[in-house]
């Protein structure tokens, strides 16, 4: 690890000419991913700009139509026990309490989380020049695959490593995002970028942008679950997740949501599934018939085929939670 100028803002403006004023300035929220860049020479950057003493960033509130308003420093533990969370978005609440381990949720933000780069080991390691590195080859497609994705792939094969955003987009919530042009809003559905379109990013954050606030709208009368699978329960990656949010009761579904979380490049919305269980009685049928229409188009790789397997059983888990 290179060494570099530390520098600890105490509001957002500051933060932003902190960041534009040296070329190759980092912003550092909880700095779990960070570090690990830093270490593995993936970033050598300049100057750190660390966020935690810009106030009220940290913020988890409750709105007054039910919504929520929480600050991308607000650690993965404090959304997971937040009781207002708990109670009207519990899938949110349920996606950050299977996030990595005690030790880490206490330090790692629901920023971070969202904005973190992807776990591939061919982009984690340095000897490998990627295509998210800027390179013209991904490994995946010939080498160890066993943990990428099934759905959206090309020519980056890299699952979104977050669990966070898997439950964001099935509430249908907003990213305030602030830079030199001022403040704009962008649907999480719209957020997120997949390697079609760039290779190079994950998401529409722009340079020199700071994300200031998460927005999820009221979800009356909802019911939600997050549900995944992990090779260790203690602490590992999810090998596959769902976030399901529900509206009606257990004899007429409406408006569901069913989105994927570590089988493709982006949070993954399957609108088949939903139109499975839309106005049907939650029953197991209904919940066997959206396992099965979450996985069509699904084009596994050499060595992750269970995935389609496991998506089958977690969405019908996650239905039949709520039924």
């Amino acid at each position: 690890m290179k060494a570099f100028e530390y520098a600890r803002p105490s509001s957002l403006e500051q933060a932003r000419s902190l960041l534009a004023e040296k070329p190759r300035s980092v912003l550092k929220a909880g700095g779990i991913d960070l570090i690990d860049h830093m270490k593995e020479h993936l970033l050598e950057p300049s100057r750190v700009v660390d966020l935690r003493a810009v106030p009220g960033l940290d913020r988890i509130e409750a709105a007054g139509d039910g919504g929520l308003r929480i600050g991308p420093l607000a650690t993965l533990a404090d959304v997971a026990g937040h009781p207002d969370v708990r109670r009207t978005h519990a899938a949110l609440a349920e996606a950050c309490a299977e996030a990595a381990s005690p030790q880490i949720r206490n330090v790692a933000t629901i920023g971070g989380n969202l904005l973190q780069r992807p776990r591939c080991w061919y982009y984690r390691l340095e000897s490998y020049h990627c295509l998210k590195k800027g390179g013209t080859l991904c490994y995946t497609v010939n080498g160890e695959n066993r943990y990428h994705v099934i759905f959206g792939g090309g020519p980056c094969y890299a699952v979104h490593p977050s669990n966070a955003a898997v439950a964001l987009l099935a509430f249908d919530a907003e990213l305030v995002l602030e830079g030199a042009q001022g403040r704009r809003t962008v649907a999480a559905a719209d957020f997120f970028v997949e390697p079609a379109e760039d290779s190079l990013r994950e998401n529409r954050l722009g340079d020199g942008e700071i994300l200031v606030e998460i927005r999820v709208p009221s979800a009356p009368g909802a019911r939600s679950r997050y549900e995944t699978a992990r090779e260790r329960a203690a602490f590992d990656w999810p090998l596959a997740a769902v976030a399901v949010v529900l509206r009606g009761g257990a004899e007429a579904v409406a408006d569901p949501r069913i989105v994927l979380g570590a089988v493709a490049p982006v949070p993954w919305r399957v609108p088949r599934a939903e139109a499975a269980v839309a106005g049907q009685a939650l029953t197991r049928a209904a919940a066997d018939a959206a396992g099965e229409a979450a996985t069509v188009g699904a084009a596994p790789l050499s060595d992750n085929g269970y995935k389609v397997a496991l998506v089958r059983t977690l969405v019908r888990r996650a239905l039949m939670a709520l039924a």
